[in-house]
């Protein structure tokens, strides 16, 4: 499937100040970037920069002069997600995780995993399976959370979503998260452009580990699992943050879309997984 996805920021400039942007889409075995552009006005020098792994790309921006800065993003990305059966998601075995997995079963800041064991346990202690249990957690978050658009902020962790009872996408991907690795089951973070998102924004889901792939859950349910295009992945927020900025910018203006250019395009939810007793994946 054939996504152009698209972003301008802009940004009014009090001082000097450094950005760390993270908008450009990921290269992976299932995902291309087949075009991408990244302009600002004014002119201004960027750099690229890839953490190891190829797991995240950013663009850092070094601004001097007080002043209005647009950044704009555009990119044609193609995505090739994989259904795969419930019964052929097996393993999950911490002897065999690989290396560069083990950092998702630790508690993060966020995501304070450790504060959760019990709680799971209660919840989701009886089901022997890791996709089971994943599955439930997503189902359990999605029933018991409700979504309310600008309820929190960058500072909400997974205790606050449970004591508030409420939350936005990146805190229902973080109490995905934490109650997976609470019940030993390593679980990442992801931001993403998100088609059929209503209203246009950048989106939050979680990804776990089992046997040798990663397998996608989003627990708001807002938009289908076969037009995420990723952005970054990391522990939690902190590590896949859309913008870090060292100073004091003023953001003025946030404008995301996500457009299919195929012709036709079948979604995927929670219920034709369901209907398919299946998982998807993006490798």
């Amino acid at each position: 499937m054939n996504f152009r996805v698209t972003c301008e920021l802009d940004y009014r400039l009090h001082s000097p100040a450094t950005f760390l942007f993270a908008l450009n889409c990921l290269k992976t075995k299932g995902q291309a970037v087949t075009r991408e552009h990244l302009h600002t006005d004014p002119f201004i020098t960027t750099e690229e920069l890839e953490l190891p792994g190829g797991l995240n790309r950013f663009t850092r921006i070094h601004t001097l002069n007080a002043g209005l800065l647009n950044l704009s993003y555009q990119a044609d990305v193609r995505i090739s997600p994989k259904t795969v059966p419930a019964r052929l998601i097996r393993g999950g075995e911490l002897a065999n995780l690989r290396a560069d997995v083990l950092p998702y079963l630790f508690p993060s800041r966020y995501c304070q995993s450790d504060r959760l064991r019990q709680m799971g346990s209660e919840l989701f202690g009886h089901l022997a399976c890791p996709f089971a249990t994943a599955t439930a957690v997503s189902d359990w978050i999605f029933e018991n959370i409700s979504y309310v658009a600008g309820s929190t902020g960058e500072n909400h962790s997974t205790i606050d979503t449970l004591d508030h009872g409420q939350g936005v996408c990146r805190d229902f991907a973080h109490l995905g998260i934490s109650f997976c690795r609470a019940l030993n089951i390593p679980a990442r973070y992801t931001a993403c452009y998100a088609y059929q998102l209503n209203p246009p924004d950048f989106h939050a889901c979680f990804e776990v580990y089992i046997g040798s792939a990663w397998y996608l859950f989003d627990a708001t349910r807002l938009a289908p699992l076969n037009g995420l295009v990723r952005i970054a992945t990391g522990r939690d927020a902190a590590d896949a943050a859309v913008c870090t900025i060292f100073g004091n910018p003023e953001l003025m203006r946030s404008v995301v879309t996500c457009e299919c250019l195929d012709t036709q395009f079948s979604p995927i939810t929670r219920d034709s997984l369901t209907a398919q007793n299946a998982a998807i994946c993006l490798p």
